[in-house]
């Protein structure tokens, strides 16, 4: 069962010519009262369209936008709410990196725009596995796909390790290719994907090859893309986890000069593929050598930054435990105690858009 949005936007239409304002309450209170009635075994209103296709609204909005109608003291503010409501279900205002309706931007309420991301466990539903030691949690790229991406286009993750990113691109919709330099990881990440459900068409390609020295155009051709709209890279954060024993695997990298280099080269070789004004997300955490700080995370900015690249926001993102330090907390307390330094509990997400 479902709400009439129709019956909703003819009662909101006739309350602009009413002019008793106690009237319009009482209206509105009882529609109100429907859509509570509703929401408690449905949590979106929708309304059939010509196409045969529905338009979804979450009734946790709607009751937001009747209570903020009901509280209002005079007809002229009363019926602007309105207005704006009619227009927030009729009308769909998007911009041209993603598919988010401005005029309903309160419904989006679970989509974060503050700079410190503060984020419970990872999400293990569907093909997501915290198996893979070194993935990132499966919400990164869910906020940033659904804020600089829309349904159709295509996502490139150059470390695609365990494929949290193109699980997540299928799950929305969203194209993806993604790189990695081990065969054996890379069928794992393919497997993992192809056990997410596609409810969109979507594509998924992978390429075994490293990612620092591909020639990505060529790559795209044969694969029919043109270029992608969204780039997104998780690297290795230098030697804290070896993932391998190929020299060319930046977990690898002898000193810190040649983990930038080999990591500036893969900014280079991606460039070319990313479109212009779109984003590019670098998620990063810092390390610990020899009892000093490296600041990793602002050394790899800084790379990217020197290619012509603008820096829009830096997020800083929570977690509360690595596989290293798990079952250990008291232990590294002690440590930091006894060694004067913190622990870490946060990484980097920096945002940049291709100029």
């Amino acid at each position: 069962m479902a709400a009439d949005k129709t019956k909703i936007l003819d009662t909101l239409s006739k309350l602009l010519k009413q002019k008793n304002i106690d009237k319009i309450r009482a209206i509105i209170q009882d529609v109100k009262v429907d859509v509570e009635k509703l929401s408690s075994n449905e949590s979106e209103i929708q309304d059939k369209v010509s196409n045969g296709k529905f338009i979804k609204v979450k009734s946790k909005y709607l009751l937001g936008e009747l209570d903020q109608i009901l509280d209002t003291r005079t007809i002229e503010r009363t019926k602007y709410y309105i207005q704006r409501l009619v227009r927030a279900l009729t009308e769909t205002k998007t911009d041209k990196i993603n598919d988010l309706n401005l005029h309903r931007w309160k419904e989006y309420d679970d989509i974060l725009t503050d700079s410190l991301w503060i984020l419970g466990k990872r999400d293990t539903s569907g093909a997501h596995s915290g198996g893979y030691w070194g993935n990132f949690i499966p919400q990164i790229p869910n906020q940033l796909l659904r804020r600089y991406t829309k349904k159709g286009e295509w996502v490139l993750d150059a470390f695609l390790g365990s494929g949290t990113t193109l699980i997540e691109s299928k799950r929305l919709g969203r194209n993806g290719v993604g790189v990695e330099l081990l065969r054996k990881v890379a069928n794992s990440a393919a497997k993992a994907i192809e056990r997410e459900d596609d409810l969109s068409s979507s594509r998924t390609e992978i390429i075994v090859g490293d990612s620092s020295n591909l020639d990505f155009k060529t790559e795209f051709r044969q694969r029919k893309i043109q270029s992608v709209q969204f780039l997104i890279m998780h690297p290795p954060y230098w030697d804290i986890v070896k993932f391998s024993k190929d020299k060319r695997d930046l977990s690898n990298a002898k000193s810190i000069n040649e983990f930038l280099d080999l990591f500036g080269k893969i900014v280079d070789a991606t460039y070319p593929v990313l479109d212009k004004g779109r984003y590019f997300a670098v998620v990063i955490g810092d390390k610990y050598s020899d009892g000093n700080w490296i600041p990793l995370g602002f050394y790899t900015m800084q790379e990217v930054l020197k290619r012509g690249y603008f820096l829009k926001s830096i997020i800083i993102k929570n977690f509360d435990e690595t596989k290293g330090k798990r079952n250990q907390k008291e232990l590294w307390r002690y440590r930091a105690l006894v060694g004067g330094f913190y622990i870490f509990k946060h990484e980097y997400i920096f945002l940049f858009k291709k100029s």
